[in-house]
């Protein structure tokens, strides 16, 4: 399936974002292992949940997560933790995301699991049973789920858990929102030092939850806000002290002239056509807004030069190769740097005819770059369905803002 996309002249409309994907996984697990009465209320709709909740709900033999890389770090931890034999397996790109990390960690405090293919990859053959817990020692720079994963585990285990990171400690923030919900269940988890965090054998207690709107969701929209030159846009549900990560984007879209005013029920946005002539940012911390940015700026031909780039390579694609050979065909060609960073110092060539871009499976390809339809009419995006991962509604909502989407035969 191919869409072929016509932008509006301008848009005024009211857009309810999905529920937060990223904390509707971490409350799932949490819920289940607190034994929970209360099921977790305002659940994200999208694969990755959907998926959880299945396993959660079904608990079969043999586990598929499909494509969905949060379910497979954080069910190997939680089916590690719990009586029962499981296959957790997954997509071919998934047998090709590394997980050894989290197994070796896990491993460390006793689990019982073993490789059924490749070393390193799943699928994993995991005996669950209890753990003691203990100190661990773990990398900072590796992907905030594998830390999330083990220290949502950390109130079971029978000793607690303490985490030592080393180096430089990428995506806190995503690791400061596990700690919160831990602690919103009753869990006591902490950073005791600059590089440590200490989870005790304190039980997470069953209390009801609700899930605020998906900050992430709301780059998409904040990036239609500035290609169209002319949008007011509302996003109701989003929270001016959200522990999503992703909300530094506000303030990161504020530099390309976007106004966020926060109202009783969530944000408003307006484009004031205030761009700078060069951009340079870290996203160690949002690797999820690279994509929405990195295509936003080479429309807006602002130069610019992101790092903290280093998880992007092992995501649902590589999003560095794939920004880079999906921009030239939109005339832009970007150079990456130590497997960590994306620059475009301006270079252009002709663009291609009617470009057809490609998705490779991932989510956020697709929601990054359907806005440069205003930029580039007819622009055509292939696989569209795969927004289902994080965002279902996004098609829609993109015809309730007064975009024209046509079904394209291959």
């Amino acid at each position: 399936m191919i869409y072929q996309l016509f932008a509006p002249s301008e848009i005024k409309t009211n857009i309810q974002l999905p529920p937060s994907k990223s904390i509707s996984n971490r409350a799932l697990i949490i819920n289940a292992l607190s034994k929970g009465i209360y099921p977790p209320e305002n659940l994200s709709d999208c694969d990755d949940t959907r998926i959880i909740i299945k396993a959660l709900d079904e608990k079969e033999k043999i586990i598929d997560i499909m494509a969905a890389g949060t379910a497979m770090r954080f069910l190997t931890a939680y089916l590690s933790v719990n009586p029962g034999e499981h296959i957790i397996t997954g997509t071919e790109r998934m047998k090709q995301r590394p997980i050894q990390v989290l197994v070796d960690a896990l491993r460390e405090l006793g689990a019982d699991i073993k490789y059924i293919e490749k070393d390193g990859f799943p699928p994993l053959l995991i005996k669950g049973t209890k753990l003691k817990g203990r100190v661990i020692t773990l990398k900072g720079n590796i992907s905030s789920q594998y830390i999330s994963a083990l220290l949502m585990i950390g109130p079971v285990l029978e000793n607690g858990l303490t985490l030592y990171l080393t180096g430089e400690i990428i995506s806190r923030p995503y690791i400061n929102l596990t700690l919160q919900i831990m602690n919103d269940f009753g869990a006591k988890a902490e950073w005791t030092t600059s590089n440590c965090i200490t989870v005790s054998p304190q039980p997470y207690c069953s209390t009801p939850f609700t899930i605020e709107n998906d900050w992430s969701a709301a780059s998409y929209w904040y990036q239609i806000a500035i290609l169209s030159g002319k949008a007011e846009i509302e996003l109701p549900g989003l929270f001016q002290n959200s522990f999503q990560g992703d909300s530094r984007g506000a303030k990161l879209f504020s530099r390309l002239g976007i106004a966020t005013k926060f109202i009783s029920k969530g944000v408003a946005i307006k484009n004031e056509g205030i761009y700078p002539q060069y951009l340079e940012e870290n996203f160690v911390d949002i690797p999820d807004l690279a994509q929405t940015f990195v295509v936003t700026c080479a429309l807006l031909n602002i130069p610019f030069h992101f790092t903290g780039l280093q998880s992007l390579r092992i995501k649902e694609t590589d999003r560095i190769e794939a920004l880079k050979t999906e921009l030239r065909k939109l005339g832009y060609i970007l150079t990456d740097e130590k497997d960590c960073s994306l620059r475009w110092d301006g270079t252009r060539i002709e663009a291609e005819k009617n470009p057809i871009i490609q998705t490779y499976e991932d989510h956020r390809m697709a929601m990054a770059f359907a806005p440069a339809s205003f930029y580039f009419p007819e622009i055509k995006i292939a696989d569209p369905n795969v927004v289902s991962k994080s965002y279902p509604n996004y098609w829609q909502d993109l015809v309730t803002a007064g975009f024209q989407i046509r079904n394209k035969e291959e």
